[in-house]
């Protein structure tokens, strides 16, 4: 989900509502707060809110994962123990992203979320944008001691050969889940993974590609994801998927403004913008056709 604001850069929740209404209606099979839902741009008390309005929004609908990695695992213990409380479905964390922590450090900060909850935990790997690859072997290691609690969502690059030597170091057991937008579903169905975690503004072409290939259709499913990777390559960084996500949602009447809480390290130029939108048309023609 894409956190909307007000003029004033408080949260606006009504909005939120809405989105999540519009992403049930336009094919997602669940929500999820993370990074691009701008996490660690709010407030302790903002986060921990917003996960009990996502269980209310979402009301039943499909899960709720929320991203509660943080700088400090007593910072993500928190924020963890606080989701579990507002009734969320599973957590997600990224390692911290300010400390280039050795691998042991890292694995024992997930260590202390697990401990907190029973809840279910997504190894978020962002490294494709923020922080610091982790070791696929620290990884597989943290999986044979949590089989039942641990999943993936890998984003260091090369996205699919990562992917691939994730699933072979977990034995094929764990679930893994396509990130990065949406920019490599093609090749990661194919190897194996158990869904995919876009951002919102695109959430039924995104559908639309994994209906097909889960139907075998190769063809259609080549065709949305020939448009898909060059939308998604437009986004630079985590402030370029903001800036390009709030675009389409604000174009489809889904937030009432473009606004993300600064500073921001990338903004839209007037020839990326109409870029991003004649993609976009392009991928609602394809969509439109059975």
């Amino acid at each position: 989900m894409q956190l909307p604001y007000g003029d004033d850069d408080s949260i606006d929740w009504k909005t939120l509502d809405r989105e999540v209404d519009w992403a049930f209606e336009n094919g997602a099979q669940g929500a999820v707060a993370a990074m691009v839902t701008e996490v660690l741009r709010l407030t302790d008390a903002e986060r921990d809110e917003l996960a009990a309005r996502m269980v209310a929004s979402v009301n039943g609908r499909g899960p709720v994962v929320m991203s509660v990695g943080a700088e400090s695992a007593w910072q993500a213990v928190h924020h963890a123990r606080a989701a579990e409380k507002a009734g969320v479905t599973a957590l997600m964390a990224i390692p911290p992203t300010n400390t280039r922590a050795s691998a042991a450090e890292v694995i024992a900060y997930y260590e202390s979320i697990l401990a907190a909850t029973t809840l279910p935990l997504v190894v978020q790997d962002a490294s494709g944008y923020v922080g610091a690859p982790l070791p696929i072997a620290a990884q597989a290691d943290l999986f044979r001691c949590h089989p039942a609690r641990v999943m993936f969502k890998p984003e260091a690059q090369p996205l699919g050969q990562n992917l691939s030597l994730l699933r072979e170091a977990t034995g094929s057991q764990a679930a893994i889940f396509e990130g990065s937008g949406g920019i490599a579903l093609l090749d990661a169905h194919r190897r194996g993974i158990a869904g995919t975690m876009p951002g919102t503004e695109i959430v039924w072409a995104i559908r639309a590609e994994w209906d097909a290939l889960q139907a075998g259709d190769l063809d259609r499913a080549t065709a949305l994801q020939g448009l898909i990777a060059p939308l998604i390559a437009l986004q630079h960084g985590l402030d370029g998927f903001l800036a390009v996500e709030k675009l389409l949602l604000y174009h489809q009447n889904v937030l009432k403004n473009r606004r993300v809480r600064g500073p921001v390290g990338f903004k839209l130029d007037a020839a990326t913008e109409n870029e991003a939108l004649r993609l976009f048309a392009a991928l609602r023609q394809i969509c439109s056709r059975s």
